[in-house]
């Protein structure tokens, strides 16, 4: 229980942080961060759970680093399913309350609230199978990351840095895609709050693609690492 309350309360944070950055600050007048500040809030996000939970949870925070983390033999499956419940819960949770905010301003527009989409709903009008690509390919390297940056013979206590520096990257090579993912909860999440009807139907596509990447990444990881079991 300690281990699903400690991932409900990780994923809330990177919703909120990572989700709240980029509905309320990246196109704040004159000030906004862009998607450059949104790219290092997700990964900032990242960095300060993993040292926060990651002794407590291992800091998964997203249902497809738990199924990579599963496929590579580095997390007992039985734990899979409550995992994954945690972590939608506590995102769904972080969009909640970042909702809450946000219609706090008088003549608000929700619009999309930073949900992931493709096709006209993409950000720089990529359609499906760009977006497919490009989520599964950078779930795969962030599961590598993850793999790697948390071996037994890998640097100590830089694990956290070298994840939320990865997902930093990974915003910025993907968010004029699909606004970027990798991240099943955190899509389900936004998607459940954006206007319209348009995102639950292309949900499919953000947890399809990043699990097809982190069970791709868990495999390899596993043939190349040099453990021998």
């Amino acid at each position: 229980m300690k281990k699903l309350i400690a991932e409900f309360i990780g994923t809330f944070w990177l919703v909120l942080g990572g989700c709240g950055s980029a509905v309320l600050a990246a196109g704040f007048p004159e000030l906004g961060i862009g998607f450059l500040g949104v790219a290092l809030a997700f990964g900032l996000t990242v960095v300060t759970m993993a040292y926060a939970i990651g002794h407590i949870s291992g800091c998964h925070l997203n249902p497809a680093v738990s199924i990579g983390l599963a496929v590579g033999g580095r997390f007992d499956k039985k734990d899979l399913v409550p995992y994954i419940i945690a972590q939608v819960m506590g995102a769904i949770a972080g969009a909640g309350v970042l909702y809450l905010i946000v219609s706090g301003k008088s003549g608000f527009e929700i619009g999309g609230f930073a949900a992931n989409g493709y096709g006209e709903h993409s950000p720089g009008g990529y359609d499906m199978l760009s977006a497919f690509v490009t989520e599964a390919v950078l779930t795969f390297f962030f599961l590598i990351i993850i793999l790697g940056a948390t071996h037994s013979k890998a640097p100590k206590y830089m694990a956290g840095l070298a994840i939320g520096l990865g997902l930093t990257l990974i915003h910025l090579i993907s968010i004029p895609v699909t606004n970027t993912s990798v991240n099943p909860a955190r899509s389900t999440s936004q998607a459940l709050f954006a206007e319209g009807t348009w995102a639950i139907p292309q949900l499919w596509l953000f947890w399809a693609a990043p699990i097809v990447g982190a069970i791709l990444a868990g495999m390899v990881y596993k043939m190349i690492s040099p453990e021998k079991k």
